[in-house]
């Protein structure tokens, strides 16, 4: 099982949350979950706002003077519930709050979605700017208004019974 799996998704609120880090070559690279929405007790995010999400919040990273260099890929969960943020190095989610806060409120202030054209986009039809907006100025009031809840940082984890052996047990 990987070690998203063990996420306990009945639990995971909202948030900014250390997914997973990775060594590469002398470097490490880290993969931040960006949950806008909790997982199973709410909709998944509207498919047409999550793609708006994915171009306009893409975009301000890869163009934001202090962090452009450690961007290496945003992109949207397969689930729709959030997003994922993979930046160079180990920061732990509470250094990177104020990058994310930004880029969220930015979508508020943008009047077209970038690279939506026929020949920069695979599905350039499937936008939906204003619910995009919606979702951001939603998920950016929460992340402001928790600011000092460890919970929005922090991973719940589900209880794993382990047998007499050692072995963690799954169940299906």
């Amino acid at each position: 099982m990987i070690p998203s799996f063990s996420v306990d998704h009945r639990a995971i609120v909202p948030g900014i949350f250390t997914s997973r880090v990775d060594q590469i070559g002398s470097g490490t690279a880290t993969t931040y979950d960006i949950r806008l929405t909790r997982p199973n007790r709410e909709p998944a995010v509207d498919v047409s706002a999550m793609h708006s999400l994915e171009h306009i919040i893409a975009t301000y990273l890869r163009n934001d003077p202090d962090w452009k260099d450690e961007i290496i890929y945003w992109g949207p969960m397969g689930c729709l519930t959030g997003f994922y943020l993979i930046l160079k190095g180990n920061r732990p989610p509470r250094e990177i709050f104020p990058l994310v806060l930004s880029a969220f409120r930015a979508v508020e202030d943008t009047e077209t979605v970038p690279g939506t054209a026929p020949e920069n986009c695979g599905n350039y039809l499937l936008h939906n700017l204003g619910m995009a907006k919606w979702y951001a100025v939603r998920f950016a009031d929460y992340l402001s208004t928790h600011a000092d809840d460890p919970a929005i940082f922090e991973y719940p984890k589900t209880e794993r019974l382990v047998t007499d052996d050692g072995r963690s047990f799954y169940d299906s």
